[in-house]
């Protein structure tokens, strides 16, 4: 159990997560709880409330935090939706964003506003994580043909007692601007320069989230920021507006564990927090939180409807065309490239931090060279197989990267041995806390960021949180895991597609499907490119999946997908170095394919051979998600089929009215069929909401099929409230396809919990007959499952 102990109560029963916007406001979200309710939501999840810059449409960039956005609403919209959710039962949990603020803008951020004006005196200097002992603080924002920057200069002028550059304004120290002063002289009297835009990576003087010199770390480690940075957050747990939070990248904190104790002993409520777990990592067990936000979950359900013996067939069209598949190679040589080049000024500023030479007691009396520390610190951020490690709790993380980092450059092993004494000296010190944060940043922009868009075997697998060299994963170890998070974090999030995922559940479900028909699609996918390629073999490779995938799919979305894939993958263009001609490729290939006849009606045949089966696995993968063990988030939209890609294609606006329209027929009792309304999944969804709402189901028990077709069905038990036996179970048809070409479910049984009583599933209303004289009952998979591929049994 979490040190965060908190009670089945405590824990919504489900979250139903909402995007605000300027076009979907907190208004807009109070006119859907009655909605939300009668589908069975057990709280309402807000995204970022706090006042965001101007236009935002996701609020991850806060200027102010210190009131509601306006452009939400404001604090009135916010407590009249809490009112009502409170009213429906319905609790309230709300997005935040400890690491950063936006700084895109200076005049709309008050406390960066005043840190450019007065510099290390300000007021607000300490919240920021600034150096101000390297001199003005630069800020990379000037136009750089080649030249530095250097005639971006001539166009800086000074307006409105402001330094202006184009639409930016940057404020004047006092004192610093008199009649007759030219723009340039004025500049050079500020706390801040305006540097060149290349300068951010290798030169900046305040700490980033990740490369985006937009948004500036924000120092929650001091007690004084925290507080200013939480008040309006937790004054709504004071009044008891706020029943959860949902922490933005903990990874990037200087203290994750600090903070979060110390949020523990303001808000009381249920917390998770935003953390990429590697498949065999669990959260420190010092955390007082309820667990993560589910992607260690989304990972396992997804990969339990893989059919491992087709991943060589995607493995060997990889290889064919070039295509790296020794995924940890390329995470390697993304994550080298992430620290040496995209994070260089945070390396940079580490090796400031540690001694020019070492100890009088190691054997090496010459001083450590500035570029061999850096190598050295850069090797460390690379070497880490999780995202970060959290001395001195569990240090095994840290040694294992000090060790890896010296067995692969033993020309740095002095370096390395000289950084290891000293943070072990002083674990809670500088160094070492620099050192963890920035692995984290270095891990996500090189494996999320860069070696995902790489490594395009099986894109199904290539997911925030994912692991791509083991895409498949066997009910066993499905079941081991699920039983270890009912354990362990009960009430801990779990997911299948978020604002952050690559690609929503429903792609993902029908990619799975391509893994059974592996010959058919590889000979598919060699024969288009032949007649279509795209100009870089992984971007090709990603391309023809993300179009039968997300299928049927419009020119500009897909166009607008694959470029932010080409440039985040940084092979034949990238975001700081674009290639004209390569990206004009890359644009124009979706109106190449769809207009092509031959070529798109043999992509629509593809996707005619796998649409049932990705609709099979869809409802499967929601059937696990949401009766199994955590508490089950629903993205907005997702009740139906959802074919997104990443953002900002997943926060393109939801027809309510649809769902309304679905939601009264549902309630009237209708069963509607598979099909490609989606309307089985929205039936689903809400049976299972209202159903986990109603039981709140606790416990874990495996069960197993027996007969020819037993490995198809992946089942288990629960236990509700109060109750005293399984009485709630949940089953999948797993690998349609291979099923169907094996002569489907023919005698195979499902036996189910003994004891008394009658089960009834749920989706169909149907009541399964006792087959012994104790009212034990076995169910024929080929009765059961005949109308939906799954089921939602219930014991009376």
């Amino acid at each position: 159990m979490s040190a965060h102990d908190t009670t089945a109560t405590a824990a919504p029963t489900s979250t139903y997560r909402l995007q605000l916007r300027p076009g979907f406001t907190l208004a807009d979200a109070t006119a859907l709880l009655d909605h939300l309710g009668r589908m069975g939501v057990g709280a309402v999840y807000l995204s970022p409330l706090l006042t965001a810059a101007p236009g935002s449409q996701h609020g991850y960039d806060v200027v102010d935090p210190t009131q509601v956005a306006p452009a939400l609403g404001g604090d009135a919209a916010r407590e009249a939706l809490v009112d009502k959710a409170h009213d429906l039962g319905m609790g309230v949990v709300v997005d935040i964003v400890p690491n950063h603020m936006s700084v895109a803008d200076p005049a709309a951020n008050a406390w960066w506003w005043d840190v450019l004006a007065h510099g290390r005196d300000s007021v607000y200097a300490r919240c920021f994580d600034v150096d101000f002992d390297a001199g003005p603080l630069l800020v990379p924002v000037l136009a750089d043909d080649g030249d530095g920057g250097r005639a971006a200069l001539d166009e800086l002028a000074v307006a409105d007692g402001c330094l202006a550059y184009h639409d930016k304004r940057y404020p004047l120290a006092p004192g610093t601007h008199t009649p007759g002063d030219t723009p340039d002289q004025v500049h050079e009297r500020q706390h801040y320069r305006l540097v060149s835009w290349r300068r951010g990576d290798a030169e900046l003087t305040y700490r980033r989230f990740f490369d985006v010199s937009d948004l500036a770390a924000v120092r929650v480690e001091e007690p004084g920021v925290f507080d200013a940075t939480h008040a309006e957050i937790l004054r709504w747990a004071d009044l008891g507006q706020l029943d959860g939070l949902r922490v933005d990248h903990v990874d990037g904190l200087t203290d994750p564990g600090g903070y979060l104790r110390r949020l523990a002993e303001r808000f009381d409520g249920w917390v998770v927090v935003e953390k990429i777990l590697a498949p065999d990592e669990d959260l420190p067990q010092s955390w007082p939180v309820d667990g993560t936000t589910g992607y260690d979950a989304l990972r396992e359900v997804c990969g339990v409807f893989v059919d491992p013996d087709g991943l060589p067939e995607f493995t060997a069209l990889a290889v064919d065309h070039g295509v790296d598949v020794d995924t940890e190679h390329a995470d390697a040589h993304a994550r080298h490239q992430a620290a040496t080049r995209l994070l260089r000024a945070e390396v940079r500023r580490i090796a400031a931090l540690l001694p020019a030479q070492p100890p009088a007691s190691t054997p090496r009396p010459s001083a450590m060279a500035v570029r061999q520390r850096e190598e050295a610190i850069a090797e460390l951020l690379c070497s880490f197989d999780v995202y970060r490690s959290y001395l001195p709790e569990a240090g095994t993380a840290w040694t294992g990267a000090v060790r890896r980092a010296a067995d692969r450059r033993p020309d740095l092993a002095f370096d390395l041995a000289v950084i290891d004494r000293r943070v072990r000296e002083d674990p809670r010190g500088e160094p070492a806390r620099r050192i963890q944060q920035t692995s984290g940043m270095v891990m996500a922009m090189g494996v999320e960021n860069t070696a995902l868009y790489r490594c395009t075997r099986f894109v199904a697998a290539n997911e925030v949180g994912g692991d791509p060299a083991r895409a498949a994963l066997a009910p066993e170890e499905f079941h081991a895991r699920a039983a270890h998070r009912q354990a362990a974090r009960p009430h801990t999030m779990t997911t299948l597609s978020t604002h952050d995922t690559k690609r929503s559940e429903d792609v993902r479900a029908r990619l799975a499907a391509l893994s059974e028909i592996a010959d058919d699609v590889t000979a598919a996918v060699r024969r288009w490119t032949d007649r279509r390629a795209l100009p870089e073999p992984s971007l090709n490779l990603l391309g023809w999946q993300t179009l039968v995938g997300a299928w049927p799919i419009d020119e500009q979305r897909l166009s607008d997908y694959l470029l932010k894939a080409a440039r985040e993958a940084r092979l034949g263009t990238s975001w700081t170095d674009p290639d004209p001609d390569f990206e004009e490729h890359v644009r124009t290939w979706p109106a190449r394919v769809l207009g092509d006849p031959g070529l798109s009606a043999e992509v629509a045949a593809m996707v005619d051979a796998v649409r049932d089966a990705g609709w099979s696995n869809s409802l499967g993968q929601k059937t696990l998600q949401l009766l199994g063990p955590g508490v089950p988030d629903v993205y907005q939209g997702t009740e139906l089929w959802d074919l997104s890609l990443v953002d900002p294609d997943n926060r393109r606006p939801v027809d309510w009215a649809a769902r309304a329209d679905l939601l009264d027929r549902v309630e009237r009792g209708w069963r509607p069929p598979v099909d490609d309304t989606g309307a089985a999944k929205f039936h689903l969804v809400r049976t299972c909401l209202r159903l986990r709402r109603e039981l709140r189901p606790g416990g874990y028990l495996p069960l197993t099929a027996t007969g020819p077709a037993a490995r198809h069905a992946l089942a288990f038990a629960r236990t509700s409230a109060g109750g005293h036996r399984p009485d709630v179970v949940a089953v999948a048809a797993r690998l349609p396809l291979t099923l169907a070409a094996r002569g489907g479910w023919r005698d195979t049984a499902l036996p189910l919990p003994s004891g008394p009583g009658t089960w009834t599933d749920r989706l169909t209303g149907r009541a399964l007959a006792p087959t012994r004289a104790d009212g034990y009952t076995v169910a024929p998979l080929a009765d059961l499952l005949d109308h939906y591929p799954v089921a939602v049994l219930v014991r009376a």
